[in-house]
């Protein structure tokens, strides 16, 4: 008896989490600026050397709140950068955002502050820089770890 209670709370649990759903971005606002965006070239130093990429500037409040959202791909060595003047205390989520991203927060003194690695997509987390913030960098999931990025690490623009 206590075999088949067993296996029918797993075939619930099977049956409910097949039917959870499953999170789907929305559709972009007809009015979200995150495509054509100007660009500026990043170079991070790194122990393991020197690391150049093309960033989207998300400049005005409208770009900032798009960000990356409902983007699908990003090539490699590309991201976005989010400029924060004056610095302030920054903090993100990755609602609607369909791409795994590591947000680098980056300090007044242009010095990785830190990062929130493999940040997951959908997610209301609020992930915290830590600290003043000048700048949020976003880049591909698993970027920071492949370059071995560490807070303390210089940034130029």
């Amino acid at each position: 008896m206590r075999r088949l209670v067993v296996a029918g709370a797993a075939l619930l649990i099977a049956a409910a989490v097949a039917m959870a759903p499953v999170p789907v971005a929305a559709a972009p606002p007809v009015d979200c600026p995150n495509t054509g965006l100007k660009t500026q070239k990043l170079r991070l130093e790194t122990a393991s050397g020197t690391h150049h990429y093309t960033l989207e500037i998300a400049a005005t409040e409208a770009q900032q709140e798009c960000g990356l959202m409902f983007r699908k791909v990003m090539a490699r060595k590309r991201g976005m950068v989010f400029p924060m003047n004056p610095p302030r205390r920054a903090t993100f989520w990755m609602e609607n955002t369909v791409l795994p991203l590591d947000l680098i927060f980056v300090g007044p003194d242009d010095r990785v502050l830190s990062i929130a690695a493999n940040a997951k997509p959908f997610s209301r987390d609020i992930l915290d820089a830590g600290g003043l913030t000048s700048a949020v960098i976003e880049l591909n999931a698993g970027e920071a770890a492949r370059i071995g990025l560490k807070a303390g690490d210089r940034m130029w623009r």
